[in-house]
């Protein structure tokens, strides 16, 4: 009983966190949703050795994220999202610049998108993140480095259309 109160206290306190950030990862909250329903599944099975990790809900991310980039799950996690019924659900209004930032972020190589939410969205640190995605501490620098170059030029690309009108610097 313990360990069942243990893990809804656990995921209570993590799953909307950990479905943001692997919804900003992966660009797509239908696609995170599957996997990170998965990946708490699994923490459950698992959950005595996942308990013990430095960090749980890094493990559950790691896990999510792998569910949610394998092509096969991609493919079937797009005929569900197809398929489901959206009459007589709300969607919570996004802002412009929360539309802003994830299309810019869509716009980015997966790598650089990863590890750029995991740092400025999650909070990590460059030794966390490489500990999360399997790679050393300068391959994070870098894909960090370029991914904040990549977003802001498209950051700042959207903003420039906007205020010349539609693209237009004319003003015709």
């Amino acid at each position: 009983m313990r360990d069942a109160e243990e893990f809804d206290a656990f995921y209570a306190a993590s799953a909307q966190r950990v479905l943001g950030h692997l919804s900003a990862m992966i660009g797509s909250r239908a696609d995170a949703e599957d996997a990170v329903a998965e990946a708490y599944a699994r923490a459950w099975d698992r959950w005595s050795t996942v308990r013990e990790c430095d960090s749980p809900e890094a493990w559950v991310r790691r896990v999510a994220y792998r569910l949610a980039v394998s092509a096969w799950r991609k493919t079937v996690n797009r005929l569900r999202a197809h398929r489901r019924e959206i009459a007589g659900q709300q969607v919570e209004a996004s802002g412009v610049d929360h539309v802003a930032v994830v299309s810019a972020l869509r716009r980015i190589p997966a790598d650089q998108r990863r590890v750029v939410v995991l740092h400025h969205l999650v909070g990590l640190s460059v030794a966390e993140i490489a500990v999360e995605v399997d790679a050393n501490a300068n391959t994070v620098k870098t894909w960090l480095a370029r991914g904040r170059r990549a977003l802001a030029a498209h950051l700042t690309d959207d903003d420039d259309y906007q205020r010349t009108g539609g693209g237009n610097s004319h003003g015709a």
